[in-house]
């Protein structure tokens, strides 16, 4: 139970709770920074891989010019509709892809973006080769991906509540994925095993995470990602037991009311040069 398969599953309540809980708690401030990123890159035409909910597409929409062609992606229908649903401030493009095959004719784009997507590819070398092919020369791989989950707190928190409540199989879903691919040397190395040969930049981004509660958090790890499926499938009736579990952890370290705790993640970008 929990094993890796079902890390990318994110279908039922999940997407919603996704948009309206975690983005803000953990992802606005990056999709901003990815963003601001986008425009100084100043691309005619971007594609976004794995854009979950649309965190990223938002910001991408709102600061780029309206004569950019943006395309988003995500493997996820439900995740996807979700986008679709909120929409963004401008016409955007979404279409179901597999960031490990995609649909699109060699060197189309010139910015492909991917917000913590790519933590989650089964096979990292062969998305970012199926990157590199999209990509016009002179293009640009821009992604982030969660730091060691040390180092962002309420995640780490949270893990090890569920871990005291569940001793015989703790849920790892939070260690094993989002937080499980931070080592510059490996993610340098699955670059340059799909095709990159160019200067990998690397930037470690500190912020905050805020939320007007440690229920707030709690709900939103515990319903709001895979987590929840781990939970579940340890005892089904004992959803609402976990996050208040996870709650009074949070509520321990951070203490009542607004919560704030450290998040960190590193900021990727390399240019696509012959």
């Amino acid at each position: 139970m929990g094993r890796p398969g079902s890390d990318t599953v994110f279908a039922g309540s999940i997407p919603d709770l996704y948009d309206t809980q975690l983005v803000p708690l953990i992802f606005a401030p990056y999709a901003a920074d990815l963003a601001h990123r986008a425009v100084q890159i100043g691309p005619a035409s971007v594609l976004e891989t794995a854009a979950g909910t649309g965190v990223v597409t938002r910001a991408l929409a709102a600061a780029l010019p309206e004569a950019v062609a943006l395309v988003a992606t995500d493997l996820n229908p439900p995740m996807l509709a979700r986008a679709a649903a909120v929409g963004t401030s401008r016409p955007v493009q979404w279409q179901q892809a597999d960031a490990l095959q995609l649909p699109f004719d060699d060197g189309r784009f010139e910015l492909v973006v991917c917000q913590f997507g790519a933590m989650f590819f089964p096979d990292k070398p062969h998305a970012f080769a199926e990157a590199r092919r999209v990509l016009r020369r002179g293009g640009t791989l821009l992604f982030n991906v969660w730091d060691r989950i040390e180092a962002n707190e309420f995640a780490d928190t949270v893990t090890q509540a569920l871990a005291v409540r569940y001793p015989q199989d703790p849920p790892r879903f939070m260690a094993r994925t989002p937080h499980g691919y931070f080592e510059r040397s490996a993610i340098e190395a699955d670059l340059r095993a799909g095709g990159w040969r160019e200067t990998v930049h690397f930037e470690t981004l500190p912020a905050r995470s805020r939320a007007a509660s440690a229920q707030v958090a709690a709900r939103a790890y515990c319903e709001g990602t895979p987590l929840r499926s781990e939970i579940e499938a340890r005892s089904a009736g004992d959803l609402a037991g976990a996050t208040a579990a996870c709650a009074e952890a949070l509520t321990a370290r951070f203490g009542r009311g607004a919560v704030d705790g450290q998040i960190q993640a590193h900021i990727v970008a390399v240019r696509k040069d012959t």
